[in-house]
């Protein structure tokens, strides 16, 4: 009996866990873009970078406060080939929030077009407020609070 709860287990976990989405560029500018009367929180990580999986609560805190304008999209940039690793993290670490792998290894074609400050450092957040035109990059592990600091720049 304890077998079979655990295969349950297993797959109803696997089933309905979070899975990420490979995309080209072209697919997160439109994000970057949209116009929609809330704000995009944009957040550029890999699996391996300890302060960028230090920093990931903080999005998923943002989503579940009071902010309710707010899209979060955690953008992987591990390598396409390691994306049932990324889903075993995303598993393992419950992410919530949508999460895209960039399929895209050449990095000086894109990155000016998220930020023309950004030097391709991780982790780095992106918070574009289309409604206001308003817009912040930042290119540093996020601390308590700096999300909601920043989000109140771009309102």
């Amino acid at each position: 009996m304890k077998c079979f709860a655990f295969i349950l287990f297993f797959v109803v976990t696997n089933t309905y866990a979070q899975k990420a989405e490979i995309v080209k560029f072209d697919a997160l500018q439109s994000i970057i873009s949209l116009k929609s009367g809330r704000i995009q929180v944009i957040n550029f990580w890999v699996t391996w970078c300890a302060p960028c999986v230090k920093e990931l609560p903080l999005f998923a805190t943002l989503e579940e406060g009071s902010y309710k304008n707010i899209d979060v999209t955690l953008v992987n940039l591990d390598f396409a080939d390691k994306i049932d690793k990324v889903n075993s993290f995303i598993a393992r670490k419950n992410i919530k929030s949508k999460v895209l792998l960039l399929d895209e290894i050449d990095y000086n074609k894109w990155i000016d077009k998220v930020d023309v400050s950004w030097s391709g450092a991780i982790p780095a957040t992106l918070v574009v407020n289309a409604a206001t035109g308003k817009r912040k990059f930042v290119e540093k592990e996020l601390e308590t609070g700096d999300l909601e600091k920043i989000i109140k720049e771009v309102e």
